[in-house]
């Protein structure tokens, strides 16, 4: 389905200018000119505006940032689950993310490779279509001291567990949302990315903030 810039524009809740202007940026597809002065923009638009959106409310990803991101990374926008998670993936990296092989990776967290597969059949690290980031280097530096310093690694197991737990359902309910009511579709891809991004880490951190409420006022009774 193609869409006039009046509809596109009442669809994403965005001004003429905005849209002219990533399009200009190279951010959305350009549009069709059946006719002299008929400007038809494809269906994907929808969804791409959406998720410029949502990267700079949520993450303050500036343009440039985002136009880095879509260089970088393909993006199927057809609004799919398997849309949402690959999102999921390269946002979880952070916007100045930097990549490594696996011998640079190692040399970097000065880990041997052994240690490295160990970790990942634990669930504790993943290595990512384009190698490891530098989001994995900061978990296995966390790792790595959590080690040194004696830590008991049942809590991180737990975190697996749970995770596996969370993620299974996640699945299951995103994409059953995503099936459904194509008018509402936006609006449930928005919310599943709030759900994961933004309440569940929140719901976890409150809790460890409550239960260590509890300790403390338990050892000054």
């Amino acid at each position: 389905m193609s869409l006039k810039m009046k509809d596109l524009s009442l669809q994403t809740n965005e001004s003429k200018s905005t849209i002219l202007y990533y399009l200009k940026e190279g951010l959305l597809p350009q549009p069709s000119k059946p006719k002299p002065n008929v400007h038809l923009y494809d269906e994907s638009c929808i969804q791409i505006i959406k998720f410029i959106k949502y990267l700079q409310h949520n993450f303050s990803y500036s343009i440039a940032e985002i136009k880095n991101l879509f260089k970088e990374n393909h993006f199927d926008f057809d609004g799919s689950f398997e849309m949402m998670v690959r999102s999921l993936e390269l946002i979880s990296g952070g916007k100045e993310n930097q990549w490594y092989s696996k011998q640079d990776f190692l040399k970097l967290v000065t880990m041997d490779e052994k240690k490295l597969k160990a970790y990942q059949k634990k669930g504790y690290l993943f290595e990512r279509a384009k190698g490891f980031s530098s989001k994995e280097v900061e978990i296995a530096e966390i790792i790595e001291r959590a080690s040194n310093l004696g830590l008991d690694f049942d809590l991180l197991d737990a975190y697996v567990d749970d995770a596996k737990i969370l993620a299974e359902k996640e699945n299951d309910i995103g994409a059953t949302l995503l099936k459904e009511d194509e008018e509402s579709h936006n609006a449930r891809y928005e919310l599943l990315f709030d759900l994961i991004l933004t309440l569940k880490p929140y719901i976890f951190n409150m809790h460890t903030v409550q239960e260590h409420k509890k300790n403390i006022t338990k050892a000054s009774k």
